[in-house]
């Protein structure tokens, strides 16, 4: 039986695969990582015109609670007290949850990435305005128990978003 050469296999001296790229190899090569490149930088440019009319969004949004929020300053007088309070409360709280998503936002706008602690404060935000909203509602306490386990899961996740983030461990190492 005849044994074949190394280079009938393509096999280099070590007998590891030799590999000979032509120049149409290279030149095709070249020209798929052109395009790589290009549809990347054509949507990272899509992505962002979309976080822009998003932001823009969010601006006009908070704009307009916050003017809402005033307006509704003369039903105030109007009511009771716990009324007022809960009106003001629930509408300062849901303006400050959307400027947290408008930070969230605007810092993948600027970073590339969403920290998982800006996600998180976010929620928080807003799962303590409907914490809020409980003083107002006659609630049942298994929904109570609940968003407290919500709140002390996030908190701990927080912690651990702080403690484990990419940077904090490249500085460890």
């Amino acid at each position: 039986m005849e044994t074949e050469s190394k280079e009938s296999l393509g096999l280099n001296n070590t007998g590891a695969p030799a590999f000979r790229a032509s120049y149409t190899d290279i030149k095709n090569l070249k020209s798929y990582q052109l395009f790589n490149k290009e549809m990347t930088l054509l949507f990272q440019y899509g992505i962002k015109i979309v976080l822009s009319l998003l932001l823009t969004v969010i601006i006009i949004t908070i704009f307009w609670a916050t003017i809402k929020t005033f307006l509704d300053l003369r039903v105030i007088f109007s009511e009771d007290i716990p009324s007022a309070l809960q009106l003001v409360m629930v509408n300062s709280l849901t303006i400050l949850a959307m400027l947290e998503l408008f930070m969230t936002t605007l810092a993948y706008f600027s970073e590339g990435r969403v920290k998982v602690s800006y996600i998180i404060d976010t929620v928080l935000v807003v799962i303590l305005t409907e914490i809020m909203t409980f003083w107002y509602k006659d609630i049942e306490y298994m929904r109570i128990v609940m968003v407290i386990a919500l709140v002390l899961t996030l908190i701990i996740a927080r912690i651990f978003a702080i403690r484990f983030s990419p940077p904090r461990l490249k500085d460890n190492l």
